[in-house]
């Protein structure tokens, strides 16, 4: 799983013991801190952090370097820096793994930023299902304080910065920067509209600058290592590695971290092991539930931002589900639509209406009651709330309905046209039938159908009531001559 993997994120997980700095320390640790504190100007560590083309990897994909430059030219009495460790896509573990692993990487990262935009205060917001991860952050914070790492005059330079912790309470919509700030100063978690932005006037109405783990575990290497370095890895406008959270159909589920560029295809199939018990692939799902489903004609695209949002996906911050033919892509939509509505903060129209209308049709089709007219409703209502909504969520929630529309368009026309799900997952379409060539009259069916949905004599053949079937699998499951079949 090592092959074709290059770890700058990861470096230290997995090696060193998070919970002693000595140990951060003898790996370069706090190496980048007191170079950019004894050597450079802000502007001067700013502009390495530009020119290494760094960009931010919570989904966004901004300039790093860029964001910190705005957030240094305000003016204003105080400054913050915020760590966004509030990880909400349904299988990502890529910030947890870091904050577990090489916590100090990310205290050292802050640091650095608060050093250059001019701020003296972090706040590192986590969700509290995170219990280990906050526990070795807690450590490593109050160790980099005793070394002199964090707190007052900071290796003898003047410096003064100082880092808590801040919990959320799981919402998912908190991972966009307004919300989160609001949700950091006991407010409700809704997002604002922008301008203006957190850099301008963010934690207190003060300036805020906010990046994620991820994107603070590479600024330690950057600096040490030289911008020409990582801008020589990765992408024309992807430069780096990538964090992804394997999960799925797939042999070898886990974390890997890949330069950018790396295809889907080598991901899937030489780091991943391939798919299960030799099983055909059907879909990648990348970018969570924000995110779009790809087929296999997307496997030799190069991963990074721009390829993946002209494919209809997107980055995200790193989750990628691995399906085969056993899965429906309709119900796959609905799956996260339901995951999306749930999570919408209801401020906005087009995300708390729209995106229940979107789900109640992807029901109605999955139900077997879809109609012609549901498929152009699904499209148009989808780009709709793209456009309206308020925030990130709402303008990327329609991904995964208009991806599938895309690539799987004729599994959408089979659950409406022809009342059948090809994968036998959408229960309202799944009809079980006995075969009567082979059903041998043995009763097992009968005596083990919960609803008494199945009738016959001994040693002839028997029938299903469709009716009364619930399609529980109970019959086929406990039929040992195959007779029994899905339509």
């Amino acid at each position: 799983m090592a092959k074709k993997q290059l770890r700058i994120a990861l470096r230290n997980c997995g090696v060193i013991d998070p919970e002693r700095i000595e140990e951060y320390i003898e790996r370069d640790g706090y190496l980048a801190l007191g170079k950019v504190l004894t050597e450079l100007s802000p502007e001067a560590a700013i502009e390495i952090i530009k020119k290494s083309g760094l960009r931010g990897r919570g989904g966004g994909g901004f300039s790093t370097g860029l964001k910190w430059d705005i957030t240094r030219r305000v003016k204003a009495d105080q400054k913050y820096v915020v760590c966004n460790a509030d990880e909400g896509d349904p299988g990502a573990f890529m910030d947890r793994s870091v904050l577990e692993g090489d916590p100090h990487s990310v205290i050292e990262a802050m640091a650095i930023n608060g050093y250059c935009t001019g701020a003296s205060k972090g706040l590192v917001y986590i969700r509290a299902e995170y219990p280990l991860a906050i526990e070795r952050l807690k450590i490593a914070m109050k160790q980099a304080s005793e070394w002199g790492f964090l707190g007052t005059n900071i290796l003898g330079t003047g410096f003064n910065f100082e880092i808590e912790i801040r919990y959320g309470a799981g919402a998912f919509v908190c991972g966009e920067e307004t919300a989160l700030i609001h949700s950091m100063e006991g407010l409700r978690g809704e997002p604002t509209v922008k301008p203006p932005f957190p850099s301008e006037s963010g934690y207190l109405e003060k300036p805020t600058n906010v990046n994620n783990v991820e994107t603070y575990a590479n600024v330690p290497v950057i600096i040490n290592k030289g911008w020409e370095w990582f801008a020589g890895i990765g992408t024309e406008k992807s430069k780096g590695t990538k964090v992804f959270a394997l999960a799925g159909k797939i042999n070898k589920v886990g974390l890997i971290e890949v330069p950018m560029g790396t295809t889907l295809r080598e991901v899937i199939f030489e780091i991943g092991g391939g798919l299960q018990d030799g099983a055909t692939f059907k879909a990648v799902q990348t970018g969570g539930p924000s995110g779009g489903c790809l087929m296999e004609k997307h496997l030799d695209i190069p991963i990074d931002y721009d390829n993946l949002i002209a494919a209809g996906s997107m980055m995200g911050s790193g989750g990628m589900i691995v399906m085969d033919d056993a899965n429906c892509m309709v119900s796959i939509a609905k799956f996260y639509l339901e995951f999306t509505v749930e999570e919408s903060c209801g401020k906005c129209s087009p995300c708390r209406i729209g995106n229940k209308r979107l789900f109640e049709l992807l029901e109605k089709i999955t139900g077997g009651n879809g109609t012609p007219e549901d498929l152009d409703k699904l499209r148009n209502l989808s780009h709709v709330i793209k456009d309206t909504s308020l925030c990130g969520l709402g303008q990327t929630s329609p991904n995964p309905v208009l991806s599938t529309l895309e690539n799987f368009y004729e599994e959408y026309r089979e659950h409406v046209f022809d009342k059948k799900c090809r994968s036998s997952v959408c229960k309202s379409l799944m009809m079980y039938i006995i075969d009567a060539e082979k059903c041998i009259g043995c009763t097992l069916c009968a005596r083990n159908c919960p609803v008494n949905a199945i009738t016959g004599e001994r040693k002839l053949a028997h029938y299903i009531d469709p009716e009364k079937c619930i399609k529980c699998g109970a019959c086929m499951e406990k039929c040992k001559f195959g007779a029994i079949f899905i339509n």
